[in-house]
């Protein structure tokens, strides 16, 4: 899928940035600066306009033996937030209870991967994340947990380097409490508090 990220616009983007804050784009320390931002960019925002869904459709039907149970823990997360574009990082963690579908595990990181590639807030992240895979897989119940760190927080205003935000997300038979202890209790120490602050979060995506 092509990459939406014009990069000589974002380069000369950032050549005007440096002059306003002062630098001097042409030095030599920083020539070469516009064209390395321009190729992060291009990384950090590569989910833009792509669709998550394509990553699902390779389900497999499995009838009656599908388990319980699906669980994938400890997924990368990068993310830039939309408000500082200030980068955001820590794991997902998804678990569905399949219906008559199953997909294989490598398209649920890709699913993160894609959707997190983008302008975003965690919050809204994890509800996007949860939304996909309830409409690609139609499961019984889906849970997403992310814990993140955030650059808005820990780099500028109030500096708390050591702040994790923890955010849930829920669809079908997880909606339940009680379903998601049972989640929760699998995902060990991470998601304890993530059952401690479902509905409580630091809000570390909102404008600080």
């Amino acid at each position: 899928m092509e990459n939406s990220v014009d990069r000589e616009r974002v380069a000369a983007a950032v050549r005007e940035l440096l002059s306003a804050i002062g630098s001097d784009p042409d030095s030599a320390e920083l020539a070469s600066t516009p064209f390395r931002v321009a190729d992060a960019y291009s990384e950090f925002f590569a989910g833009v306009g792509q669709d998550p869904a394509v990553f699902l459709t390779d389900s497999v039907p499995v009838g009656d033996d599908t388990g319980e149970l699906v669980l994938l823990r400890d997924i990368t997360l990068r993310s830039v937030c939309e408000h500082h574009l200030l980068p955001f990082r820590g794991r997902a963690h998804i678990a569905y209870r399949p219906g008559s579908r199953v997909v294989g595990l490598s398209a649920l990181p890709r699913v993160v991967q894609s959707l997190a590639a983008r302008p975003q807030v965690q919050e809204r992240l994890g509800e996007q994340i949860a939304q996909t895979l309830e409409d690609g897989l139609e499961p019984r119940g889906v849970l997403v947990v992310l814990e993140a760190s955030h650059g808005c927080v820990s780099d500028r205003g109030v500096l708390q380097a050591e702040a994790v935000t923890v955010t849930v997300a829920s669809r079908g038979v997880f909606v339940d409490p009680v379903e998601q202890t049972a989640v929760f209790a699998l995902l060990g120490a991470g998601a304890s508090r993530a059952a401690d602050n479902a509905g409580n979060t630091d809000n570390g995506g909102a404008v600080s």
